[in-house]
């Protein structure tokens, strides 16, 4: 059986981003200022990577920016005790459908989030 080899992962993200980016103010017009502004990937390297990519502004092999503009502008940390309760999945399809889920989920509670 293939091993899981991709990964749901949340970052926080500075409230600035509410204040100063339109398209995120437009995306969450459920929140209230009062619990955190995040943003929800996907992943096939460990969520501590792929923070890392974002926030040095990484690029593909072959030249593509692979870092979201928001978390390398905005990102502060990774916010595990919101994912780790996720297993990995083995599919990607699988692991887009998750990031999907988490990104409402946490809507709903009122956090504003963002996600591809």
């Amino acid at each position: 059986m293939p091993r899981p080899t991709y990964h749901v992962y949340v970052i926080e993200l500075s409230k600035r981003v509410y204040s100063e980016n339109r398209k995120f103010r437009e995306a969450n017009p459920q929140f209230n200022g009062v619990l955190e502004c995040l943003y929800v990937g996907m992943t096939s390297k460990t969520p501590q990577e792929r923070f890392k990519q974002h926030k040095t502004g990484a690029l593909s092999k072959k030249g593509h920016k692979i870092s979201a503009n928001i978390v390398e502008k905005y990102g502060l940390y990774l916010r595990p005790s919101l994912y780790n309760h996720i297993d990995p999945f083995i599919t990607r399809a699988a692991a887009l459908k998750m990031e999907k889920q988490l990104t409402l989920e946490l809507r709903r509670k009122r956090y504003a989030v963002w996600s591809n």
